[in-house]
């Protein structure tokens, strides 16, 4: 993407000193509550004026001309296409699926987008409706949105889903446990869940770790989280359910980001960040993917390593990319009504 780029900043002060070069040694933090506790509450604390200014000023940055049409692209291929609702059907389904597999049916030069989103009891709809065309099947678990529900519950939850041909899992943690203290009850949880992605092949299904940021009250409870879900083995982490008040901000995404980009330089382990809920526009998402280019960069600017959790989003997408195309808007009537 042609924007400007910055070397990411140096790991966080505290962390690499604390981390010894492997995920597998991190988890040694969780060996015990006081171990763990004493791990998250060392990170280093989060200036939240600061942060805020920075994500702020990231915000004011344009893509140019030349490089808008690649970076609509490049955000129509992140897209994770959802549908969550206690109304939907497999018809809704089928639907949602062939419009990611072929987002504009008057131009298939336009890119698929990531996966679809559904309930693990529309999975084999979604699975059967995708199959062979490079989208990922996503399907939320563990009492989602929730989150409170016993393990047991939460595993069949997440096996049922990976049974029926789930890709990816977006399980959500329970903030209550976040909140109170009680981060080793977190741990084992997403470690359980993590286990239940496995298929019978030896092959497991990516698992993202959502965190409701807009119920975890400050941006060094984020951080924790972040760290916490890593360290257990998230291959994502990721804002929100969207069913929230608050869900992805520029600020908490940045959170996430600086939170990856420390993990890998303490481990060298590389995990996928996903803002969901609330992104709604074309330029919403240039704002979040110059932050990523201007954070992260490079290697996070791939569907494999960035989402966004957006459904509407998409509808705007393609008519930015019919404007650049043709040199006119066309109106909502130019696309699809999810």
């Amino acid at each position: 993407m042609s924007m400007p780029t910055s070397p990411p900043p140096p790991v966080a002060d505290g962390v690499a000193a604390v981390a010894d070069g492997a995920r597998e040694s991190l988890a040694e933090v969780a060996s015990s509550e006081a171990t763990l506790r004493r791990f998250l509450h060392g990170l280093p604390g989060i200036d939240a004026v600061g942060l805020q200014a920075r994500a702020a000023s990231l915000g004011t940055r344009s893509i140019k001309t030349t490089a808008k049409a690649y970076a609509i692209d490049l955000a129509i291929s992140m897209i994770d296409l959802t549908t969550l609702e206690g109304a939907d059907t497999p018809g809704k389904v089928r639907s949602l699926c062939a419009k990611a597999m072929r987002p504009d049916p008057s131009d298939p030069s336009t890119p698929r987008t990531a996966a679809v989103c559904v309930y693990p009891d529309m999975v084999p709809f979604a699975h059967a409706a995708v199959a062979g065309s490079g989208v990922q099947v996503a399907s939320v678990a563990t009492a989602f949105p929730s989150g409170r529900a016993g393990l047991p519950v939460k595993l069949a939850d997440t096996a049922e889903a990976v049974a029926a041909g789930a890709d990816e899992i977006d399980m959500v943690i329970d903030r209550g446990a976040c909140l109170s203290g009680r981060y080793l009850e977190v741990f084992e949880t997403i470690r359980a869940i993590k286990g239940a992605c496995l298929r019978p092949d030896g092959t497991a299904a990516h698992l993202k770790v959502i965190f409701e940021t807009g119920e975890l009250q400050t941006y060094d409870n984020i951080r924790r989280a972040s760290w916490l879900a890593m360290i257990a083995g998230a291959d994502f982490i990721k804002t929100s359910t969207g069913k929230v008040a608050v869900n992805a901000t520029p600020a908490n995404t940045l959170v996430l980001m600086e939170a990856v980009r420390d993990f890998r330089a303490a481990t060298g382990v590389q995990v996928g960040v996903k803002p969901a809920g609330g992104i709604r526009t074309t330029k919403d998402a240039m704002k979040y993917l110059v932050t990523v280019n201007e954070v992260l960069g490079d290697d996070w600017l791939s569907p494999d390593w960035f989402r966004f959790g957006a459904s509407s989003l998409l509808n705007d997408l393609l008519m930015q990319r019919q404007k650049l195309t043709t040199g006119r808007y066309s109106g909502p009537d130019y696309v699809t009504v999810d």
